[in-house]
């Protein structure tokens, strides 16, 4: 399944998120047990299990919704869910450390630290832009934020979705038409920090960065164009974001 900001699962864990933020944890709770109860697919039912994880009143209930949450995820074993095992395994230390169970907090500290790894996103991987390119060119870290555009950017990004790499094109500055670019790196990638275990778990958005250029390899047209009233609501969203950028 690739990542839907618009899927009723994924939208019920936001709206949990939402009363989190809120102070109303049981409000929250019973959204993220909706979620599961309503899954349809693996993914889905791993999103909901690591929200639930975080509402259960007790270390050991924490830890069986945590592990169901892990066994999920090791069962799907893309690149969606991958990122999400260190912190998996890290959570699942910490409640065997709080349950006296020395040797599996060791044993899972000890994969927490071994799934550091760099990404293994094999791609393809693509660029939205609104700049007019041409296979060969290459794109260099250095340009404005397209969400703040006061801000030099260090790396240069692109994801394995096409259809993020087209909102980013929507969503990106300039006058002239949205396009896709497959792109390849010219040196090493980590996951975009920005998005890796933030509101999701892991990196669901297959979106990366590089201090290296990318390579323009080919322009890509087939991709599920946002509506107008859909890249406004985005770009409302963006405009009231006060986070800051990990740049």
């Amino acid at each position: 399944m690739e990542f839907n900001p618009s899927n009723a699962i994924v939208q019920l864990c936001l709206q949990g998120m939402g009363m989190e933020e809120k102070g109303k944890p049981g409000e929250a709770g019973k959204l993220f047990l909706q979620a599961w109860n309503e899954a349809t697919n693996p993914f889905e039912k791993f999103l909901a299990a690591h929200y639930l994880a975080r509402h259960q009143p007790t270390v050991s209930d924490k830890l069986k919704w945590l592990e169901t949450a892990l066994q999920i995820a090791l069962e799907i074993n893309n690149d969606a869910v991958k990122s999400a095992f260190p912190g998996l395994y890290l959570n699942i230390a910490q409640c065997y450390e709080e349950l006296g169970d020395l040797v599996n907090a060791k044993k899972n500290y000890r994969l927490a630290a071994s799934f550091k790894d760099k990404p293994s996103d094999k791609g393809p991987f693509y660029h939205g832009t609104r700049a007019d390119l041409q296979i060969g060119d290459l794109l260099n870290p250095g340009g404005s934020s397209n969400y703040k555009p006061d801000l030099k950017m260090n790396h240069i990004y692109c994801t394995a979705l096409v259809n993020g790499a087209g909102l980013a094109a929507a969503l990106a500055k300039g006058e002239g038409p949205e396009r896709v670019y497959m792109v390849e790196p010219t040196g090493s990638f980590e996951n975009d920090p920005n998005v890796t275990d933030k509101k999701f778990p892991g990196n669901p958005t297959r979106s990366y960065r590089s201090l290296e250029p990318l390579k323009i390899v080919d322009e890509i047209t087939d991709w599920l164009r946002q509506t107008p009233e859909e890249i406004q609501k985005w770009r409302e969203k963006l405009a009231n974001n006060t986070g800051d950028i990990i740049n």
